[in-house]
């Protein structure tokens, strides 16, 4: 039995179809990336998946129970962050885990049993005194998925719970679920593919609501196997991005300031041509590497096809 089943699931709002029949089947421990730009329809998809919003067509199924039918045994079976959860900020954060412990009916005792585990567990035990409104974003954050664990769950959804951080609180947060994966089943939405690339160990590519792929994610690094060459010059020069773009080994160019990096399907002769166009167009070269492909290289690739 399957964790998640998902069958020809569709949603429309007004007429618009945010999800178009999608359909994908995952199971066991593990990071689950589910990404796609904003706007692709994956909060549309976690919210049905969570019972808070109703499918037009179609079903989810988690772990045997149907996700509308089945309520109360889903109930059980996740916990969910949103993207931006809310707080009453004048609570603490141990009576925040509190109040979420008694909506699933659990005493005191254990309450305060898994306050206290969960809470040193997110690293916030030491500020469990303090008012929530005072916490950081990333603190907040490992709020959210300490009261996402209140319950026990086998599945833990979460929608984009890094994309309003710092770099210090997406860190804190990225390194957390990482050590969750290891006995969670972890279905995480996101726009930030690098941040996907690090820690999750299959891949779900939504866009436009369509599911255009569902890959482990070293299957899909095997099978998109390419090479990009990065460079620096010491100024600007806009005029290599142009004679750059126009070359048939050259798939996608992105500057930024003085930094470049080229996408190329014909790594030799990339190599042979592109050290003379730098020096035609009066570039000089600071630093010059190859690389293999990253994962946005191979989203960019699966929604282009």
């Amino acid at each position: 039995m399957k964790m998640i089943r998902c069958e020809k699931l569709t949603k429309s709002y007004q007429g618009f179809p945010a999800l178009k029949g999608i359909s994908f089947s995952i199971d066991g421990p593990g990071c689950y990336g589910f990404i796609g730009s904003n706007g692709s329809g994956k909060t549309t998809a976690i919210r049905i998946m969570a019972g808070l919003a109703k499918a037009t067509s179609g079903r989810i199924q988690i772990e045997g129970y149907d996700v509308e039918r089945d309520q109360k045994n889903i109930a059980k079976l996740i916990g969910y962050l949103p993207q931006n959860p809310a707080y009453y900020d004048y609570m603490t954060g141990e009576e925040w885990m509190m109040l979420s412990g008694k909506l699933f009916g659990l005493s005191k005792t254990e309450i305060k049993l898994r306050t206290e585990r969960l809470l040193k567990r997110c690293g916030i035990w030491e500020a469990r005194k303090r008012k929530i409104g005072g916490y950081s974003g990333g603190m907040k954050q490992r709020l959210g998925l300490a009261q996402a664990l209140i319950n026990e769950p086998k599945l833990l959804l979460l929608d984009e719970p890094v994309s309003a951080l710092d770099p210090m609180g997406r860190h804190q947060v990225l390194e957390l679920i990482e050590e969750l994966k290891r006995d969670h089943m972890i279905f995480m939405s996101s726009h930030i593919l690098d941040d996907v690339e690090k820690t999750a160990d299959h891949i779900l590519i939504l866009h436009k609501g369509q599911l255009l792929l569902s890959s482990a994610k070293q299957d899909l690094l095997k099978e998109y196997a390419g090479s990009a060459i990065k460079f620096q010059l010491l100024a600007p020069n806009q005029t290599i991005v142009e004679a750059v773009t126009s070359q048939t080994w050259a798939e996608r160019i992105e500057a930024s300031n003085t930094s470049y990096r080229v996408v190329v399907n014909d790594l030799e002769k990339a190599k042979a041509q592109l050290p003379l166009i730098i020096q035609e167009e009066a570039g000089v070269i600071t630093d010059y590497r190859i690389e293999a492909l990253s994962l946005q290289d191979i989203f960019f690739k699966v929604v282009n096809a």
